[in-house]
């Protein structure tokens, strides 16, 4: 497996463990159709977040948030809505990001983008 895709499992395993540890179930990882894919669904209360998560190894990189563009979000919300629509998902949802930075794997995670 090349180191790139390594890290980026690496990031997502440590974003899920971080999340169930502060309370939210993890609904799926790494969900995908034809069209799109959606990093981690995961709900805490009664509310379902989208989670994109950003790898960045060095800080020259810049942060894992400042990846998430318009166009980002434009797939983000696609991707939202294609689960909501195809688990018949009658409740709240937010689309989320986390960003984890080096090899230590530093997480920051945004509830709402």
């Amino acid at each position: 497996m090349a180191r790139h895709n390594y890290n980026g499992s690496k990031a997502e395993e440590s974003v899920a463990k971080f999340l169930r540890e502060s309370g939210f179930k993890i609904i799926e990882q790494n969900w995908k159709t034809k069209w799109c894919e959606i990093d981690l669904v995961v709900k805490k209360d009664k509310t379902i977040h989208f989670v994109e998560v950003k790898y960045r190894s060095a800080p020259s990189q810049g942060g894992g948030f400042d990846y998430i563009h318009s166009k980002k979000l434009r797939q983000m919300t696609r991707a939202a809505d294609s689960w909501v629509l195809i688990n018949h998902w009658k409740g709240e949802y937010v689309l989320s990001a986390a960003e984890v930075s080096g090899y230590d794997f530093e997480i920051n995670f945004l509830a709402e983008i």
